[in-house]
């Protein structure tokens, strides 16, 4: 072997073993530096997400106004109803016999009236012959009259007893869902008992309870015509397609919870969307002024890029360089993530310097001071 391959082959070597050690030739080091961003406060608005549940703008309990067993059920839950069509029906044979029994009694007081009419002419025409006296034909008149009258108080007698025979037949109020059936049949109906709920599946909506400190700043910027600018509805249960659909209008509830201290957000969806039903998990996605505090603490938000944040086991740090330009392993508490940068909520400072490659800085941290 030559005297310059074995020079060679001992420089090769002493170079591997300098990176192993860290001793690295300064000229190395120096041309290779750490790169890094400085910590930035986050953006003026950025989405919030806001959990909630889709609920029907129009949504019936259909409940018993009398009392009976329910002796007929024409719908299931998951049925569609028209308006108007029967749902279920209350044994109603009492009330029917009510009813013809008022019909009878409206018939016996027209024929009690039709025999007053006639002897009211009779004693009207002996009257203009000077038969009778002018008092008897006064109790003649006040006969007709309250005969009349008790004609008149059987006809309304017979007309409630008939409305009351259509409380005993239940029916859909408008085109809509059935989404519960409580009773089956031979059920004790009950006035106010439920017995059908209906909801229009065209008119469906989005309420979300939202932080009142957030509310504030969104109140103003969106009107039922107008919902404010970046508000955004998500279905997460539905197609990709189909998880992200307009909103109409919004309303802000006038009041707030006292124990979470939030107020209700509702948004009106368009109406056809399928596999959307009340009761369903959704998402509001506000934009939020950022700066006021994610934490309540009044400190502005900062963030920095996803790929600098170093986790081992339980820590989740940072590398931050030092007023001499050393990186130093730093813990820090991360919040939300907004693409690829990521929340600061403690544990750095707006400008300082994050280094954005950690394997380097771990490295050059490792390495001994010269």
């Amino acid at each position: 072997m030559s005297p310059h391959a074995t020079f060679g082959s001992a420089a090769v070597l002493l170079a591997t073993l300098a990176g192993v050690l860290g001793m690295a030739p300064a000229h190395a080091a120096a041309a290779a530096p750490l790169p890094t961003v400085p910590a930035q406060s986050a953006r003026a608005v950025a989405p919030m997400a806001f959990d909630g549940v889709v609920e029907a703008v129009r949504q019936t309990v259909v409940a018993a106004q009398v009392a009976g067993a329910v002796v007929q059920l024409d719908v299931k839950v998951g049925d569609r109803v028209r308006a108007g069509q029967l749902l279920a029906r209350i044994d109603a044979r009492a009330a029917e016999q009510g009813a013809v029994a008022s019909d009878a009694q409206v018939a016996a007081a027209r024929a009690s009236l039709d025999l007053a009419a006639q002897d009211l002419a009779r004693q009207q025409q002996l009257a203009r012959q000077n038969f009778i006296s002018p008092s008897a034909l006064e109790r003649a008149e006040a006969q007709f009259k309250a005969t009349q009258a008790q004609v008149n108080a059987q006809l309304a007698q017979a007309g409630a007893a008939r409305t009351q025979t259509g409380w005993y037949l239940v029916r859909a109020p408008y085109d809509g869902v059935v989404s519960e059936v409580p009773v089956v049949l031979g059920d004790m109906a009950l006035p106010g008992r439920a017995l059908v709920t209906v909801y229009d599946p065209a008119a469906l909506r989005i309420a979300a309870a939202v932080p009142q400190t957030v509310a504030a700043q969104l109140a103003g910027q969106s009107t039922a015509q107008a919902p404010a600018a970046g508000l955004k509805a998500e279905l997460p249960g539905l197609p990709a397609a189909q998880q992200w659909p307009a909103v109409l209008r919004t309303q802000w509830l006038p009041t707030v919870d006292p124990s979470t201290h939030t107020m209700t957000l509702r948004a009106d969806l368009p109406a056809g969307l399928p596999g959307v039903a009340p009761g369903q998990f959704a998402r509001l996605w506000l934009p939020v002024a950022a700066g006021a505090t994610p934490a309540g603490t009044g400190a502005p938000a900062i963030s920095v890029p996803r790929q600098a944040v170093v986790r081992r086991a339980e820590l989740t740090a940072l590398y931050v360089l030092d007023g001499q330009g050393r990186p130093l392993l730093r813990q820090v508490r991360l919040g939300r993530v907004d693409g690829d940068r990521v929340e600061v909520l403690s544990g750095l400072a707006a400008g300082e310097a994050v280094v954005t490659d950690p394997q380097a800085a771990a490295r050059a941290s490792a390495a001994p001071a010269r």
